[in-house]
């Protein structure tokens, strides 16, 4: 076993397991402050919506479209000069989490407009009816409601992230998609692909188990 794993550099492995932590928890945290309102945004302003607006509703599901139609892989390196002028460099964790934000944002958005439409149209014309504005609509109404839809949309988000995290290894972002590229690939390490391979299939593991016990807690009964 230990010839197996004679390739694997332990310190290494925590050091790219840390930078893929920090680059997934930077980058969903700037991704649900930007997604949520801009997915609120886009049921407000849409068919039905309290400030709905051709316009304004067309204008915000383009951009949504345009950057959830571009691969990761080509945002990464399109953004690079963005990248750099917003944090300095391109490479690392920094670099890696302007495109992850800009990549998660807007998939997010669509899943909080999702759940926001699923809310029942008779909560709301009742809200509504009591004469709240759309800020108590919002806050005491629709969120509310669809809040165990908006931790699974989270939750799928986050997941895809840690997919995005290990494509950004291509452009020297680190984090294990780094390690899996530069020593499993390259060098053909086959013991360091599958030690990271496993590493990301346990977060994924456990922020799918963290996001439906969140669904859970969440769901009335």
């Amino acid at each position: 076993m230990n010839g197996f794993f004679a390739h694997v550099d332990w310190a290494e492995i925590v050091q790219a397991t840390l930078d893929t932590l920090v680059m997934l928890g930077g980058s969903l945290l700037l991704t649900l402050l930007i997604g949520l309102p801009l997915g609120v945004l886009l049921f407000l302003t849409g068919p039905g919506g309290p400030w709905r607006s051709r316009v304004a509703n067309g204008a915000l599901a383009l951009l949504v479209n345009l950057l959830r139609s571009v691969p990761f892989i080509i945002l990464l390196i399109v953004m690079i000069p963005l990248t750099v002028l917003l944090v300095g460099t391109s490479l690392g964790v920094a670099g890696a989490i302007p495109p992850l934000v800009v990549g998660a944002a807007p998939f997010f958005a669509r899943l909080v407009e999702t759940s926001l439409r699923e809310v029942d149209r008779n909560t709301i014309e009742a809200v509504q009816a009591m004469g709240a504005t759309t800020r108590d609509l919002v806050f005491r109404a629709l969120l509310p409601e669809a809040l165990p839809g908006i931790v699974a949309g989270a939750t799928v988000t986050a997941i895809a992230l840690v997919s995005f995290t290990a494509m950004a290894g291509v452009v020297g972002a680190g984090g294990l998609g780094d390690l899996a590229i530069r020593f499993g690939y390259q060098r053909f390490q086959t013991d360091v692909m599958l030690v990271t391979v496993a590493l990301l299939l346990a977060l994924v593991q456990l922020l799918q188990m963290a996001g439906d016990a969140l669904v859970r807690r969440f769901t009335r009964t």
